[in-house]
C-alpha cells in the first residue's frame, strides 16, 4: 500500500513538472512545440521502452483478445484528444490553472471509471467516494475563479496577453479535455489485466505490464495527435519555424518533456497495481492531485501569476486545498471496502 502510494505521488510530480520546458523554448510556434513533443512522447517513446523491455513483444500482444484491444483503442483515442486540448489550455491560461482545471475534471470522472468497468461497491463506500468528488468539483469550480479573476487583474495591470481575452477560452478547453482525457482510466482498467497475463506468461517482471498497458494506449492516442498537428503545421504555414538555430535546444527540452510524461503515465500503471483492488480508483486521484500541486507550484515560479491579486492567489489555494480534501475522502471511502 505505501509504495503504491508514493510511486503515485512520484509519477503526479513528473506529470506536473512535464510541460515546464515548454516555457524555455525559442522561435517554435505552439504547433512546432506541441506537435514535435506528441511525435516524440507518442511514438519514439513508448516505442523503443516497449521494445527494449517486454520479452515476447509480439506475443504478450497477440495473447490479447482483440475486443480488449479495441476498447483500449477508442478510448485511447478520445484520451489523445483530450491531452491535445491539454497542451491548448496550457497555452491560453498558463501552466498551473491549465494543470489544475484539467486534472481536476480527470479526477472527477476518472475516479468513478473503474466502478463503471469492475462494478459498483457497496453503497456506504460509493456515497463516501462520490462525497469526496462533489468536493473535487468545489475544486475545480474554485480554480475556474481564480483564473477568470486572475485575467481581471492582468488587463487592469497591461498585460497584452491577457487583451485576447482567452481566459474563458482556455478554461472551456481544459475541462472538455479533462472529460476525454479520463479515456486513459478507462484504458488502462479494461486492458491491464489481459497484458499482465500475457506479460507473466512470457517470463516478464510484475514491473514491465505498465510499460505494455501504455503502448497501445500511447500509440492510439498519437494517431490523433499526429494527424492534427500536421494539418496544424500547415496551415499555419509553421513546418519552416523546425529550421531555427535554436532547434537543438529545443529538441533536447522537447525530449524531457516527453520522456517524463511518458513515464509519468507507465509509473502510474504501476502504481496502480502495487495499489491493488483501489488503485485505479484512489491511485489515480493520488497521482493527479500530486500533479496538480506541483503545476501550481511550477506556476508560481514562474511568475504566471505576478499580476493576480491576493484574491486571485487565494482562490487557487482554496483549489488546492478542497482537491486534497476530496481525495482524502475518496482514499477513505475505498479503505471502507
Amino acid at each position: 500500500m505505501i509504495e503504491g502510494i508514493i510511486l503515485a505521488i512520484g509519477a503526479g510530480l513528473m506529470l506536473g513538472l512535464y510541460a515546464l520546458p515548454e516555457k524555455f523554448t525559442k522561435d517554435f510556434k505552439f504547433e512546432n512545440t506541441w506537435g514535435l513533443f506528441f511525435m516524440l512522447t507518442m511514438f519514439l517513446v513508448p516505442i523503443v521502452a516497449s521494445l527494449t523491455l517486454i520479452d515476447g513483444f509480439s506475443e504478450v500482444f497477440a495473447a490479447v483478445p482483440s475486443d480488449i484491444l479495441i476498447k483500449m483503442a477508442l478510448a485511447s483515442v478520445l484520451w489523445g484528444i483530450g491531452v491535445m486540448m491539454w497542451g491548448k489550455a496550457i497555452n491560453h491560461i498558463g501552466l498551473s490553472l491549465g494543470f489544475s482545471l484539467f486534472i481536476g475534471t480527470v479526477i472527477l470522472v476518472g475516479s468513478v471509471l473503474p466502478f463503471l468497468v469492475e462494478g459498483l461497491p457497496e453503497q456506504q463506500v460509493f456515497l463516501t467516494v462520490l462525497a469526496g468528488i462533489l468536493v473535487v468539483l468545489l475544486g475545480v469550480l474554485f480554480n475556474g475563479r481564480a483564473g477568470i479573476l486572475r485575467e481581471q487583474d492582468e488587463l487592469k495591470s497591461g498585460d497584452k496577453k491577457a487583451e485576447n481575452g482567452g481566459m474563458v477560452k482556455g478554461i472551456t478547453i481544459a475541462v472538455v479535455g479533462g472529460l476525454l482525457a479520463t479515456g486513459f482510466s478507462y484504458a488502462n482498467a479494461v486492458g491491464r489485466p489481459f497484458i499482465h497475463e500475457a506479460s507473466q506468461a512470457a517470463g516478464n517482471p510484475e514491473w514491465v505490464t505498465a510499460v505494455g498497458v501504455m503502448f497501445p494506449i500511447f500509440i492510439s492516442g498519437g494517431i490523433v495527435m499526429a494527424t492534427y498537428f500536421a494539418w496544424q503545421l500547415s496551415a499555419k504555414k509553421a513546418w519552416a519555424d523546425f529550421k531555427t538555430p535554436n532547434f537543438s535546444k529545443n529538441f533536447i527540452l522537447i525530449l524531457v518533456m516527453a520522456v517524463f510524461h511518458y513515464a509519468a503515465s507507465a509509473l502510474f500503471a504501476f502504481a496502480a497495481f502495487k495499489l491493488g483492488e483501489i488503485g485505479n480508483t484512489v491511485g489515480y486521484a493520488i497521482f493527479n492531485t500530486s500533479c496538480v500541486a506541483t503545476a501550481i507550484v511550477s506556476g508560481i515560479v514562474t511568475n504566471e501569476w505576478a499580476n493576480a491579486s491576493n484574491k486571485a492567489k487565494n482562490f487557487l489555494y482554496i483549489s488546492l486545498a478542497s482537491m486534497i480534501v476530496g481525495i482524502v475522502i475518496i482514499a477513505l471511502g475505498n479503505g471502507i471496502a
